[in-house]
């Protein structure tokens, strides 16, 4: 059996590997050797070696049928105290415990009585935008999500904003030390360390403050940490304020930062295909007329779901993981040994020809005809897989749809001309340099907007 450092990977700078074209541009140059390389490509990010996987069933031994031998890598690690062992970063039975406590309260029926708080938080929205007003995109978006998320979690509005704040610079620091893999240590006091230090104190304080609040007054509010609070292991015992707050931070996240990415990106994907939109407001209007969409009228939307299922392959919000190994394996014909960091890519896999047709080209009609069931199981994942794909993605989906059908309705976004917009990877997926779009308002009758 070959070892792995048998592998030939593209050439690299002397001192450095290949951080500095990882740095230039991520997304491109995963793409490239994906394109260039084998499905198993060696690369060093300094001093640290790493294999990135770009083959759905190498990726599938990884996130499933072997995922007990591998835990979160070190990028990970480099936002601890915000993430805290929440259970995004947990790892073991303690990760296991903690996910069986949580999993009833993403329970379909239970996710689907927050659909009208999505939709009246959407409507509250969009009572604010103008026909001709320039929107800046991603802090509209942000803005959103963040007062679904803490509305649906916490049953409260006035603290979205100081959280939703507190998160994005956090993430944007960690962001910044995984993409120079150097980081001094928190307590050194640069300027990028009190920044960070800031955002989690003002985060730590926001949540503590709703859980004490809570905990006062304890009765089922009918929001997730209503749940939370009155979950019990099968000893008997209930999670700490400690580990309230890891669990929370690490939902928030998931549900604002991701959804509010995706959201940036549906607005910008229909603008570029207006044959794509038409027929979007085609279907609203035979099913939905001049009413606002309800959960209940989701499954009656097939177009509406195959847009966001190709959205979310052509922009995956996560568009990287990355897994250590904890014992020495084999696979692809090759043995790695224990400690082994390993790069696994949504980004590369949705857009590999090998297994979509025209990758770089936005086609919802490519789901037609169950693609998802002919595809092998790892190469569409943009919740991740495995036992550890996340809780949420139900959730997920039904506030995109809510939210698409509810803004498309009275509104048509256009890209402000003289933008460049290119996806970039920091700790998700967001426009490099922002994206601005100009608003115009629909007529009762969205069929009259087709022209």
């Amino acid at each position: 059996m070959p070892k792995q450092n048998e592998l030939v990977g593209p050439k690299g700078n002397f001192l450095l590997g290949h951080l500095p074209e990882f740095r230039k541009d991520p997304l491109a140059f995963l793409i490239k050797c994906a394109q260039e390389q084998s499905e198993i490509v060696p690369l060093r990010m300094l001093h640290l070696p790493v294999y990135l996987f770009t083959n759905a069933d190498h990726v599938e031994y990884v996130l499933g049928t072997h995922s007990r031998d591998f835990v979160k890598s070190r990028m990970y690690k480099l936002g601890g105290s915000i993430f805290g062992n929440g259970i995004g970063m947990s790892e073991g039975d303690f990760w296991l415990r903690q996910r069986r406590l949580i999993q009833p309260i993403f329970h379909r029926e239970r996710i689907s009585a927050y659909g009208q708080i999505m939709v009246d938080h959407t409507q509250q929205m969009l009572a604010t935008w103008q026909e001709g007003q320039i929107l800046d995109i991603p802090e509209a978006m942000l803005q959103l999500s963040m007062g679904i998320t803490t509305r649906t979690l916490f049953n409260v509005d006035d603290a979205s904003h100081t959280i939703g704040k507190a998160i994005t610079v956090a993430l944007k620091e960690i962001a910044n030390r995984f993409s120079t893999l150097i980081s001094l240590p928190e307590n050194v006091p640069t300027p990028a360390n009190l920044r960070y230090q800031r955002a989690a104190r003002h985060l730590d304080e926001g949540i503590y403050r709703m859980i004490q609040q809570r905990r006062a007054q304890p009765e089922d509010t009918g929001d997730l940490l209503s749940l939370l609070l009155q979950a019990r292991h099968e000893d008997g015992s209930r999670m700490t304020d400690q580990q309230l707050r890891d669990e929370m931070v690490n939902l928030i996240i998931a549900g604002f930062e991701t959804m509010a990415v995706a959201f940036i990106w549906i607005w910008y994907v229909l603008a570029q295909y207006p044959e794509v939109e038409a027929k979007l407001l085609a279907e609203l209007q035979a099913v939905l007329g001049e009413r606002t969409p309800t959960v209940a009228d989701l499954p009656k939307l097939p177009y509406t779901e195959m847009v966001l299922t190709e959205m979310l392959r052509a922009y995956p919000p996560a568009p990287m993981m990355g897994r250590e190994a904890t014992k020495d394996f084999e696979l692809g014909g090759y043995h790695f040994p224990a400690g082994t960091e390993i790069w696994l890519s949504p980004w590369v896999l949705h857009h590999n020809p090998r297994y979509f047709e025209a990758p770089n080209e936005f086609r919802p009609e490519r789901w037609e005809g169950n693609l998802l069931k002919q595809l092998p199981k790892f190469a569409y994942c943009p919740f991740s897989g495995g036992p550890r794909q996340c809780l949420g993605n139900t959730y997920a989906v039904m506030e995109a749809k809510l939210v698409l059908t509810t803004v498309i309705q009275k509104f048509q976004l256009k890209v402000v001309p003289g933008q460049v917009v290119e996806p970039d990877f920091t700790f998700t997926l967001r426009p490099k340099h922002g994206l601005k779009m100009v608003l115009a308002k629909r007529s009762l009758s969205p069929s009259a907007q087709l022209n």
